[in-house]
């Protein structure tokens, strides 16, 4: 049976949720879990929740396809090899669901697998080589979904599953994420239709406060941990709880549903980790780790902003202030760190450290390389940038700098995000380097596409064998990452400190593991020409070596050529 302190912890949120309904969904969320406490009896539960072996590739499962072979297949068999199973441990595959737009994320039918990709079986056959993330697209769904066509259709069963609203009503206070109309027009049974629709009008808000719909997707989360995923990513969670006249942003009852998952999980899969999206500003973002009863995993949404400004710059003032600034994370959960992926580089993360004409600076530095500039509406009507979008590659090159020096940068700034605390995500395409796809953004109309480009394993073969540019930068990462994943220092729970360099181009902080005593210095140049920092402050060591490059320095100072960052393990006289 579900132990009495489980009951408690769940009645306590759904009391937040359904207040005087609560009593009457408690049972039926208990008899859920029940449910899966009983299948997963003899489910084997990892020793540690991370360890500094772990880093997650974040891939589409059709990003490489061969011929009519499924395409989760060919995912495993590219990872094979190229011999990145150790080096990528985990792979996050976005959604991987039957969908109509969004290269997934308006999902049809959250149990089944898009037969592009495979099969259920052909999922687990990649989970048997490295750990899984999935997606869980909580917010919304398809209107071509079986729930939302019931819906229209004037099923009972879905008569309070969606977000009917008059279209009369004061909305002026909903954050908006988009420039399109919050309510789509749809034509039901019944009439005419207003319902809410975040993100797009293909994608369809959930309504939360029927009772049915939190168990559905509850039953979705646990079915997703029976097929082996190790981290579930609960997408665009901030926007799940509507109430008019409020932001209808991080409102109380979606912290409660968060905690609910998490109480749930604790009793059937305590390993199992939940990662929250929410692309906002950090004080905003950390409010999922809850009292350390709710995310183990937030998106370190201020670092890639922060750090493309700090190569446009040369100025890594506003970054280092931020990481200054970081409270460690408490027991029991971490950063996810990343640079890049399926969509943009948002900026609201900068709202109160970057502004004004450095901001802008941003703005024009991405249509300079190549990229667009998704816009989002504001209260007053005015549109404001939300996100940048860009490849990763073509955000580190500098109008006509020399490739070498691209390089240089594009690796540096992975092997800054790499060593920092927390566990570190690695697009696919900032891993093979590719450029802007401009023609699949243009013929598209979606700015995002510019970042998703898909491949034939044989064209993938070929550019990593013969593309200059992109097979170094390809060598250099792989190098990158089997250094890294074997230094107790770079150990999610190690601790970081970040030390003083002065110059403004120059960034260091220093990782520590109590445990082994390894001590390494991240140290970066984000300047195009050689800089030196005095190390004597933080070091009482003359002699250093660097884990990348495999040099040794000696002194108190340390030279960095234009765009170099190191990793130093410092030795004893």
């Amino acid at each position: 049976m579900v132990a009495d302190t489980l009951a408690q912890r769940i009645g306590r949120q759904l009391q937040t949720i359904y207040s005087e309904r609560a009593d009457e969904v408690l049972p039926q969320v208990l008899q859920l879990t029940e449910r899966y406490v009983d299948r997963f009896a003899d489910r084997s539960v990892a020793e540690e929740l991370w360890s500094e072996r772990d880093v997650v590739l974040i891939t589409y499962g059709d990003q490489v396809a061969e011929g009519e072979q499924p395409t989760l297949a060919t995912l495993q068999r590219f990872l094979a090899e190229f011999e990145l199973r150790d080096a990528l441990p985990i792979v996050h595959l976005l959604p991987f669901c039957p969908y109509s737009s969004d290269d997934g994320f308006s999902v049809i039918d959250f149990r089944a697998i898009d037969e592009r990709l495979g099969d259920w079986s052909q999922l687990r056959q990649l989970g048997e080589h490295c750990d899984l993330m999935y997606d869980l697209v909580l917010n919304h769904v398809s209107q071509h979904s079986d729930w939302f066509q019931g819906y229209l259709a004037g099923d009972s069963k879905y008569a309070n599953w969606f977000h009917e609203i008059d279209p009369v009503e004061d909305l002026s206070q909903v954050t908006r994420p988009r420039s399109h109309p919050l309510l789509t027009p749809f034509q039901a049974a019944a009439g005419e239709r207003h319902i809410w629709t975040t993100f797009s009008d293909d994608q369809v808000d959930l309504n939360y406060s029927e009772p049915a719909v939190l168990l559905e997707m509850l039953d979705i989360l646990l079915t997703y941990v029976a097929n082996g995923a190790r981290i579930i990513r609960l997408d665009a969670i901030a926007f799940l709880w509507k109430e008019i006249g409020t932001t209808c942003l991080h409102l109380e009852q979606t912290h409660a549903v968060v905690k609910l998952f998490r109480a749930v999980l604790d009793a059937v899969a305590p390993d199992v980790i939940l990662l929250t999206e929410t692309n906002v500003p950090h004080a905003e973002n950390v409010s999922y780790f809850g009292d350390g009863d709710e995310a183990r995993m937030v998106y370190q949404f201020a670092l890639p902003p922060l750090l493309f400004d700090a190569c446009v710059n040369e100025d890594a003032t506003p970054l280092k202030n931020w990481l200054s600034s970081l409270e460690p994370p408490g027991t029991g959960t971490t950063w996810f760190n990343f640079t890049a992926s399926h969509d943009g580089i948002g900026v609201r993360p900068l709202e109160g450290i970057v502004e004004g004409e450095r901001f802008e600076r941003l703005v024009t530095a991405t249509r300079e390389r190549g990229g667009r500039v998704s816009m989002r509406q504001m209260p007053s009507g005015d549109l404001q940038p939300y996100e940048l979008n860009i490849t990763w590659s073509d955000a580190m090159r500098t109008p006509g700098e020399s490739d070498p020096l691209h390089m240089r940068r594009m690796l540096a700034s992975q092997a800054f995000m790499l060593g920092l605390q927390g566990v570190p995500a690695v697009y696919f395409h900032s891993l093979v380097g590719t450029p802007n796809d401009s023609e699949g953004a243009d013929e598209s109309g979606q700015a995002r596409r510019i970042n998703r480009r898909k491949f034939t394993l044989d064209e993938l073969r070929s550019l990593l064998a013969d593309d200059p540019e992109q097979s170094a930068i390809f060598a250099g990462y792989r190098q990158l990452l089997a250094t890294r994943n074997v230094q107790s220092a770079f150990h999610p729970d190690a601790s970081q400190r970040v030390l003083e360099t002065r110059d403004p181009a120059l960034l260091a902080f220093e990782r520590f593991c109590p445990a082994s005593g390894q001590r390494i210095v991240v140290a970066a140049n984000f300047a195009s020409t050689a800089r030196t920092m005095q190390i004597a402050e933080w070091s009482e060591n003359s002699k250093s070596r660097d884990l990348i490059s495999g040099s040794e320095f000696t002194g108190q100072s340390l030279t960095l050529a234009a765009c170099q960052i190191v990793w130093l393990v410092l030795d004893s006289d």
